[in-house]
C-alpha cells in the first residue's frame, strides 16, 4: 500500500509516525518512508507566501502574515517575558552554521561569525537574515522494519522506542502562551513516557529550527532547560558538541536545509547515523539515546520520535 502524508513542515514526521504504525499494526514487515520537497520552482516571495497559508486562514494569513512574521511574534513574547536577546538567537545561528560547514549534505556549508549574524538584515523584528531558515529543494528516505525484519537486514539496526504528537489551535491569538507550544509539549510527554526516559537521557537531538527562536523554544519544552533559560543554554554552549545535550550538529534547518516535506525523515537519518556512530567530524561520543522534534506550522502539530541502539 502507498499512503500520502501531509502535515505542513512536520510532513516528513508524520510519514515516518504512519510508517512506525503500519508495522505495529501487522500491516507491513518493511516500509520505505520518503520525505522530498522542491521549493524553487517559484521565487522567494512566492515560496513565503504560500507557506504562510499554514497559518489560520481568516485571522493571520489574509492580513499579510507570514512564517518570519509569526515567529517574530514568538521571538517577542520571550524576550519581554525572559529578557532573551538577539545576541542569543544569533549564536543559534552560529552553532548551526558551523555544524553546517561539517556536513556534506547541508545547503548553507559555511561558517558565519556572531557580528554577521547580528547584523545582518531585519526580516521581521527581531528576527534578522540569518534567524531565518532557507527556502530549499531536498529529498531524504529511510527504511523502517519489524523486529526481525531489522534483524535480518540490518548489522546496526536502531529502534523507534518512544513517539509522541501534539496539537494547538490554528491561531497564535488563541493560545494560552506565545513562549512555548503546546503541541510540542504533549508530544514529549508522550514520548518520553513510551520510550521510559526523560529528558537528561538524551544524548543527541534535532530539533526544528525553521527560526532561531523556534530552537531556544524547543529547549525549554523538550525539558532541557528551565522555562525561560534557552537563550543562556545556548550562550553557555550547552548544545554543542561536548555541551549537555547536543541539538542540531548536523546544521538543523538554518543550515542543512529545510525542505518542507523532507525535513522530518532527515531528522530521523540524522539521529540514526549519530547512533551509528556514523556521523564523522560532528559525532556525539557514545550516544545511546536521540531525540527528533518536528513542527508543522506554527505550532499547530508537534511529532517527537525517540530513538535508542541496539
Amino acid at each position: 500500500s502507498n499512503y500520502r502524508v501531509e502535515a505542513a513542515c512536520a510532513t516528513g514526521s508524520a510519514a515516518l509516525r504512519t510508517g512506525w504504525m503500519s508495522i505495529a499494526s501487522g500491516l507491513a514487515d518493511i516500509v520505505l518512508v520518503v520525505g522530498v520537497e522542491k521549493m524553487t520552482e517559484v521565487p522567494t516571495n512566492t515560496a513565503t507566501e504560500i507557506m504562510g497559508r499554514a497559518g489560520d486562514a481568516i485571522w493571520e494569513y489574509p492580513f499579510g502574515t507570514t512564517f518570519p512574521g509569526y515567529y517574530a511574534m514568538i521571538a517577542n513574547a520571550h524576550m519581554a517575558e525572559f529578557g532573551t536577546t538577539e545576541e542569543q538567537l544569533a549564536r543559534v545561528a552560529v552553532k548551526n552554521h558551523y555544524y553546517g560547514s561539517l556536513n556534506p549534505y547541508a545547503q548553507m556549508q559555511k561558517e558565519i561569525t556572531l557580528e554577521k549574524a547580528v547584523t545582518s538584515f531585519t526580516v521581521a523584528y527581531p528576527l534578522k537574515l540569518y534567524d531565518c531558515s532557507l527556502i530549499t529543494d531536498g529529498a531524504a528516505a529511510i527504511i523502517l522494519a519489524s523486529e526481525e525484519k531489522a534483524k535480518a537486514i540490518s548489522k546496526k539496526p536502531v529502534w523507534v522506542v518512544g513517539l509522541g504528537c501534539g496539537t494547538d489551535s490554528m491561531r497564535l491569538g488563541d493560545r494560552k502562551s506565545l513562549t512555548s507550544l503546546q503541541a510540542t509539549r504533549e508530544a514529549a510527554r508522550t514520548a518520553y513516557k513510551m520510550a521510559g526516559v526523560g529528558p537528561s537521557d538524551i544524548d543527541i537531538a534535532t530539533v526544528h529550527d525553521c527560526f532561531t527562536i523556534a530552537e531556544v523554544v524547543a529547549y525549554e519544552d523538550l525539558g532541557f532547560c528551565e522555562k525561560g533559560e534557552g537563550g543562556k543554554l545556548i550562550e553557555a554552549k550547552e548544545t554543542y558538541v561536548g555541551g549537555r545535550i547536543p541539538v542540531n550538529v548536523d546544521g538543523g534547518l538554518k543550515s542543512k536545509g529545510h525542505p518542507l516535506g523532507a525535513t522530518g525523515v532527515s531528522m530521523a537519518i540524522e539521529i540514526t547515523k549519530q547512533l551509528r556512530g556514523e556521523a564523522g567530524p560532528r559525532q556525539v561520543k557514545d550516544a545511546e539515546i536521540g531525540l527528533t522534534h518536528n513542527v508543522g506550522g506554527s505550532g499547530q502539530v508537534s511529532f517527537i520520535h525517540i530513538f535508542r541502539r541496539q
